[in-house]
């Protein structure tokens, strides 16, 4: 059997060389990164929101079935991220969630419309800003990059992506000074499997999220890599530890085994 460079290749390699190449790919934008007014700007309205939730508690939504059995109702007065297409959900519920997080190419490519309709603030990998026409007031162009790992303490900076937007909620959420975040909705499961990144297809109705239109046929999306997703909550963990801070699971049968779990209903 003909075996190629990839198979003959270890993961870290492949991962180290994917991380060089976005590096040399992005070295062009880093002046924009910082001097581009969107950027100047969204580097103002970050620093406006430093420690403005110091003591609180938020809640991290994944976008995971398990919201099919999370009794969502009850977060309407609590503080939350949505990440991605959550916005699907928001005539169900009622209400929106108090922030939005998105930093995927491919989600934010085929859904800048909608997501720059959200009346929410919103939260944007900048790497992204030439899907958007205009730089709405409540809008916050984050400089988050593939290269790491690290948890960011200052989200004016680079912020690494962790393989996963939840990743960056969590390091948001931290430099917002909340005290406890609680995820749900992340399963840390795939019913889809294949090589970690690559770029796929929807045939038809979406297994992997709370709704069959999440990504529904003809969309494009990404394989997950839970592997280096594990490694950024892992540094997440150490960090809100660190600091005398917690994040708890309360996914309804999550598969990920980093934070302390919690039963959803014993938190109201």
């Amino acid at each position: 059997m003909k075996q190629t460079l990839k198979h003959l290749t270890p993961t870290p390699i492949l991962n180290a060389s994917r991380n060089i190449y976005d590096a040399l790919r992005r070295l062009p934008q880093v002046p924009d990164t910082y001097l581009h007014p969107w950027r100047r700007a969204s580097r103002e309205r970050m620093c406006k929101m430093k420690d403005i939730h110091r003591g609180e508690r938020g809640f991290i939504i994944g976008n995971g079935p398990s919201l099919k059995h999370t009794d969502l109702s009850r977060l309407k007065d609590e503080y939350t991220f949505g990440l991605n297409r959550i916005y699907l959900l928001f005539p169900e519920l009622g209400f929106p969630t108090t922030y939005f997080v998105s930093i995927n190419d491919l989600v934010i490519e085929q859904c800048a419309k909608e997501i720059a309709a959200l009346p929410v603030p919103k939260f944007i990998a900048w790497h992204a800003n030439r899907h958007f026409q205009r730089f709405p007031d409540d809008m916050i162009f984050l400089y988050t990059t593939y290269t790491g790992p690290q948890f960011s303490y200052d989200m004016t900076r680079r912020i690494w992506e962790g393989a996963t937007v939840t990743n960056v909620a969590l390091q948001l959420a931290f430099y917002m000074g909340f005290e406890q975040v609680i995820l749900i909705g992340v399963d840390h499961n795939f019913t889809s499997k294949g090589e970690a990144n690559r770029t796929v297809v929807s045939d038809g109705e979406d297994p992997n999220h709370f709704d069959p239109r999440y990504f529904g046929k003809g969309f494009r999306w990404q394989l997950p890599d839970l592997d280096t997703s594990e490694i950024g909550y892992e540094k997440a963990h150490k960090a809100y530890e660190k600091a005398g801070r917690q994040v708890l699971d309360a996914t309804v049968g999550g598969k990920l085994t980093i934070f302390p779990k919690v039963a959803y209903n014993s938190l109201f």
